[in-house]
């Protein structure tokens, strides 16, 4: 288990970054034959990623069917994306190929959020790094990082 930080933490990430976050909705679970494949497959990709930090990815968090992405920028993930020696282009032609949207046996969803630096907040209270304090560099939540409007304050960051 990963050790609990006692005292409110905030974070802090340098320049901008992207959070890009991808599901898969089971419209018919009874069509394993649909669905698994695409279950199967983002684990090879992130752990694809995870062996390439060149490749601009951060890190990630996985939830019940969502999961949260870091990425360096959206140049970054693009890339990623349409790199047909990666494992995410063969995997996203046998999506289409087998499933495709119109089928609606299985939906995938994703959104990309680009977030200039400094543009974010977040507090950790009694939590072990998480989320984006598991990237960024976790910091006190103390002085000009006590609250929400501090913490998203210009001054904030550079003030550290």
């Amino acid at each position: 288990m990963d050790r609990v930080n006692n005292q409110r933490m905030t974070v802090e990430i340098e320049g901008d970054f992207v959070v890009f976050l991808i599901g898969m909705r089971l419209n018919k679970p009874w069509k394993i034959h649909k669905w698994l494949p695409v279950f199967v497959a983002m684990p090879r990709m992130l752990k694809e990623l995870a062996g390439r930090p060149e490749s601009g990815f951060l890190g990630c968090q996985q939830f019940l069917g969502v999961i949260v992405q870091y990425w360096r920028s959206f140049e970054h993930l693009e890339r990623y994306a349409r790199d047909r020696d990666a494992a995410h282009w063969p995997a996203w032609v046998a999506y289409n190929k087998k499933v495709g949207a119109a089928s609606g046996d299985v939906g995938i969803w994703h959104e990309t959020y680009r977030i200039g630096a400094g543009q974010y907040e977040a507090i950790y209270g009694a939590m072990p790094a998480f989320g984006l304090g598991r990237i960024g560099r976790l910091v006190p939540a103390a002085g000009a990082r006590e609250s929400a409007r501090g913490r998203m304050a210009p001054t904030a960051v550079s003030n550290a």
